[in-house]
């Protein structure tokens, strides 16, 4: 048996596995049989193995240079390194269809194996909902995007190797599983609500549990977007991180609406409020998980983030319609089980903020959404080509995206329910002197615009706010007379969410405030240098040195060498380069970055005539980058925290 047929021979099983565990959990849901349930839960695990067993037999091929499979032969190579072999699987559309498979089989598994003999009402419908999702990326797989196909004759010796940007360096090698990581991991979350529609089971205990599984794919989401600045930054020699690319926002739109559900159902869960909304949330924020799938493979955008290109565009599409349509009909028939139980006594209040905050993410959504669409409607209905560019997402998005991170600190200040006046001057006075204080350090250091400032004042007022929020237990232990490491341990124990989500507010504050400064006081400096001489950016020298070739089996690099120097005194050398990688003609550049707590110094050459000994330079400083970075750990580490499995167990029914 080849491995071309073996590969199909799984994915087919994996696609009658999803498609006999979608009628199995319908029928269980009808019948409310315990047997169909367990059945439809070991189909689960069907589709699991199948499609683990295909990844598997996949990187084998790559590895094992099997040209005979149609795509080892697209993106395979002889002179391939093993590790880019292994990053090949996801390199172009077949196989990042294979790989979403892969993801969505392991999620789904530990849906099912964590949710066992729990909220047996609930999960018949749950589990169906997840098999039909499984079942149309199983058709993929199998049909319009199958990487199992038989290469025609004749069987080439040799391949082209992956996508050269894909090749050039290793955050690839992790940015993009982050993503799908991201994006795969809201299927569970949105088939949660399915079934909580279905069932008409509402209540704060299968909320919580939802909220708990969104946690996941939202931190790997998180990482994967600040992992894909951080790779644009690394790789494309353009001194910046965020372009507002299609392909950047399409990870993006999602992000903001699985983050304003993460806050909702805190109020559904707490309050008893916007029970409806967080429905609406989660059906949104899958189905802006298909738009972005849509944009990144339909090749109807323009994006050096787009790597596949294919004619299965319009099949996203439809399956977008149906995910829509369903969804809008299901709860037009459950809306009368959608009216709040509780009430927003006082606009003074965590609710009524952590309300506002929603409006917030939704304005920041509908932006980023008529931003990134509009140009592709307006070509599609007049024939007219229209660029949105920065410019538009800046001027809208920056007052949002403020307003957000002043809100993540004014609503975990106030208390629930209703705040006197007392209450409220006392909560925020503290913070409100750490916004001023670094607003004021910001000016001292040279901060003049109103934007950068305004992001110093608020977050500092954020950070400031969460940093007090994890102290308070802390102390109120203290006072009762426990010992310091007791009352930190304890106090996190029992506060464990709580902690959890302080940590991210800290992060996104850090990244909010790096953002800012880095935009708007970037140094930039372009210049032709002959060997010897130098040009001076900021507090920089940056002296040309001369050039040295490097040749690997799959690449070939031209590599210039600079010495720097800050403030005078030697600072080591950068040495940017142009790469040419086997199977491309288009040279790729590699830029020097030389990063500290304060600035960056990023050197990127745009040509280099190593015969003639001149290079062309362009020279940033970029102050504050590393704090971007930095803050994506943290985020990382606030989300872990949150979401660590509680030893309490979960109730085995749903409340209504």
């Amino acid at each position: 048996m080849t491995i071309a047929l073996l590969g199909r021979l799984l994915v087919l099983a994996a696609l009658g596995a999803a498609a006999a565990g979608a009628v199995v959990g319908i029928a269980a849901g009808r019948s409310r049989s315990e047997a169909g349930l367990r059945l439809a839960r070991r189909l689960v695990y069907a589709f699991s193995v199948a499609l683990i067993g295909a990844n598997l037999l996949m990187v084998y091929a790559l590895l094992a240079k099997e040209y005979s499979v149609s795509y080892v032969a697209q993106v395979g190579g002889n002179a391939v390194p093993a590790r880019i072999a292994i990053v090949s699987l996801w390199s172009s559309l077949e196989g990042s269809i294979l790989f979403w498979g892969l993801v969505l089989g392991c999620y789904c598994a530990a849906f099912a194996w964590r949710t066992r003999d729990k909220f047996t009402d609930v999960m018949p419908w749950t589990l169906a909902t997840v098999h039909l999702v499984a079942v149309f990326f199983a058709f993929l797989i199998a049909g319009p995007a199958n990487p199992f196909l038989d290469t025609p004759a004749p069987i080439p010796t040799d391949g082209p190797g992956p996508n050269a940007l894909l090749q050039n360096h290793l955050l690839m090698i992790v940015h993009p599983p982050m993503l799908y990581l991201g994006y795969v991991g809201m299927t569970v979350p949105f088939a949660m609500g399915v079934g909580a529609l279905v069932e008409g089971r509402l209540g704060a205990a299968w909320m919580k549990a939802t909220r708990t599984w969104m946690l996941a794919p939202w931190g790997f989401l998180s990482v994967g977007i600040i992992l894909g600045g951080w790779w644009a930054y690394e790789v494309l020699g353009w001194g910046g991180y965020w372009a507002w690319d299609p392909v950047e926002n399409a990870s993006f739109l999602p992000w903001l609406t699985a983050t304003a559900f993460l806050h909702a159902a805190m109020l559904r869960e707490r309050r008893g409020i916007l029970k409806g909304w967080t429905i609406v949330l989660l059906i949104a924020t899958f189905s802006l998980t298909i738009l972005g799938t849509f944009m990144t493979r339909s090749g109807v955008f323009n994006s050096v983030h787009s790597f596949t290109q294919s004619a299965i565009g319009p099949t996203f599409l439809v399956f977008l319609a149906i995910v829509l349509v369903a969804s809008t009909i299901l709860l037009a028939m459950r809306v009368h089980l959608l009216e709040a139980e509780g009430e927003i006594r006082s606009a003074a209040s965590r609710e009524s903020m952590f309300v506002l905050n929603n409006l917030f993410f939704v304005a920041f959504t509908f932006t980023v959404l008529v931003g990134t669409v509009f140009p592709l409607l307006a070509e599609a209905v007049r024939g007219v080509k229209v660029s949105v560019g920065g410019p538009f997402f800046n001027r809208m998005s920056v007052p949002i995206g403020v307003s957000i991170v002043f809100l993540m600190g004014v609503g975990p200040a106030l208390p629930w329910g209703r705040a006197k006046r007392d209450e409220v001057l006392t909560a925020l006075a503290v913070p409100v002197g750490v916004g001023v204080l670094l607003t004021g350090l910001g000016a001292a250091l040279g901060v003049r615009s109103f934007w950068p400032a305004v992001t110093l004042f608020a977050g500092g007022f954020a950070g400031a706010v969460s940093l007090r929020d994890m102290a308070v237990p802390v102390r109120l232990r203290l006072t009762k007379g426990e010992a310091v490491g007791d009352a930190v341990v304890r106090a996190f124990v029992r506060g464990r969410r709580r902690y959890g989500g302080q940590i991210v507010h800290l992060g996104i504050a850090m990244i909010a405030i790096a953002i800012a400064i880095s935009q708007s006081y970037q140094l930039s400096e372009e210049t032709i240098l002959e060997q010897g001489q130098a040009v001076g950016i900021g507090d920089w020298t940056v002296q040309y040195e001369g050039t040295r070739e490097e040749v690997t089996p799959n690449r070939r690099s031209t590599i210039a060498t600079f010495g720097i120097a800050r403030n005078g005194a030697p600072a080591g050398t950068l040495e940017p380069r142009m790469n040419v990688f086997r199977g491309s003609m288009q040279p790729i550049g590699t830029p020097g970055v030389r990063s500290t707590l304060t600035e960056d110094l990023y050197l990127s050459v745009m040509n280099i005539d190593s015969e003639a000994g001149v290079v062309g330079l362009r020279a940033f400083v970029n102050p504050l980058v590393y704090w971007i970075w930095s803050g994506m750990f943290v985020i990382a580490l606030g989300c872990l925290v949150a979401a660590w499995p509680s030893r309490a167990a979960a109730p085995r029914e749903a409340p209504a």
